[in-house]
């Protein structure tokens, strides 16, 4: 199976379960459980309850995902200011 046949969403960590696997709510309000990738196991990137996470998820199986991004703080509130920029653009059309 090729690495590009995934879903690629947000979402909420809500629950660390045994084993390295995490019970994340989607934005769409699924719930899912996933794994850290090798890249950020790799890497030592900790995931801890609260974190809003980038999820891949297959197309065949979609209660299960991996986890390839944790997003900081300093990238939330950037991606905040990008949406509201977008709507006050899109009103003064």
């Amino acid at each position: 199976m090729p690495k590009q046949d995934h879903i690629e969403m947000e979402g909420l960590v809500i629950d660390a379960l045994p084993n390295a696997m995490f019970r994340v709510q989607l934005d769409n309000g699924h719930m899912i459980t996933a794994h850290i990738s090798g890249r950020m196991r790799k890497n030592y990137i900790r995931i801890i309850t609260g974190d809003r996470v980038t999820l891949e998820i297959s197309p065949y199986d979609l209660n299960k995902g991996r986890i390839v991004l944790r997003h900081t703080q300093k990238n939330t509130e950037q991606k905040k200011e990008e949406v509201a920029g977008d709507q006050t653009t899109s009103s003064d059309t």
